[in-house]
């Protein structure tokens, strides 16, 4: 098909339904902008009421904004409820929202309240969004529940005690369910980025965002450009689209294979030079 003479984009969340949670700022905006262009109708679900209902408005009448801390079961059960009464249906479970703890340093700088807080966000978070989702998906026999991991579940060292615990956490959720859930026909699949500057630790300045960014860009393995939030949109659109119809209990690492890389080894050879 052609529009005008140009091609037709492809929109390959045509008709579909799908909630995004942490969809008011970072991956999880970006997925929303998205998801949208390619044809959902989405829900954007964060806490950040201001910013979320901002977006909702901007992108016109299939996306609307619903006020959920998805550490709290009952907040995630009327999102979903909200989610079918509006729109009939659930075909996507975008659990994104992710919080971190501020400190890297020893495990016995951890704190209750550290663990607490993280754990409560990115694993009960993403427990209470498919255990929903699920209710809803296992009478359809179709959906996709998806995640937001971490580059954390294949590299040691880079991130918290807690985030890193999380992230693996909710691996081995993705697994269970993919077993689970498969038995329905509904997929389940995360989206494990290296680091990124989305503003997860807290709002920043673009100068501080522009330092993170070069930060990241020092140690990433892939020369020559910079990851955004977009580009783990887009992985998690090639998730959550009927191009991955057949791929659940996938961990889609988007690092530029800093994960299968020894960078030990590449200082020594340099220094060898």
């Amino acid at each position: 098909m052609t529009l005008n003479g140009s091609p037709t984009p492809l929109r390959r969340l045509e008709g579909k339904v799908a909630i995004i949670t942490g969809g008011a700022s970072g991956i999880g905006a970006s997925a929303v902008r998205i998801f949208h262009q390619n044809g959902a109708k989405v829900i954007i679900a964060d806490i950040q009421d201001e910013v979320g209902q901002k977006i909702a408005d901007g992108l016109g009448e299939d996306v609307s904004y619903i006020h959920c801390d998805v550490s709290k079961e009952e907040d995630v059960r009327n999102l979903v409820d909200a989610a079918v009464d509006r729109h009939g249906k659930l075909d996507i479970m975008y659990s994104n929202a992710g919080v971190i703890d501020r400190t890297l340093g020893s495990i016995l700088d951890v704190t209750k309240s550290d663990l607490d807080k993280v754990l409560g966000v990115n694993v009960m978070g993403a427990f209470w969004g498919a255990k929903h989702a699920a209710k809803v998906m296992i009478p359809q026999k179709n959906g996709c529940i998806l995640f937001t991991s971490s580059a954390t579940t294949n590299i040691s060292g880079i991130s918290t005690h807690p985030y890193t615990a999380s992230k693996c956490a909710i691996l081995g959720l993705v697994r269970n369910l993919a077993a689970e859930l498969g038995q329905h026909g509904i997929r389940v699949n995360c989206v494990a980025p290296f680091a990124v500057a989305t503003g997860i630790a807290g709002p920043c300045d673009p100068m501080q965002e522009e330092m993170v960014e070069t930060m990241v860009t020092s140690w990433a393995n892939l020369k020559g450009r910079v990851l955004k939030a977009d580009d783990i949109a887009k992985a998690a659109l090639y998730l959550a689209s009927d191009d991955a119809n057949y791929v659940s209990g996938l961990n889609l690492m988007v690092d530029g294979g800093f994960s299968v890389i020894n960078p030990s080894m590449l200082k020594t050879l340099k220094l060898m030079d």
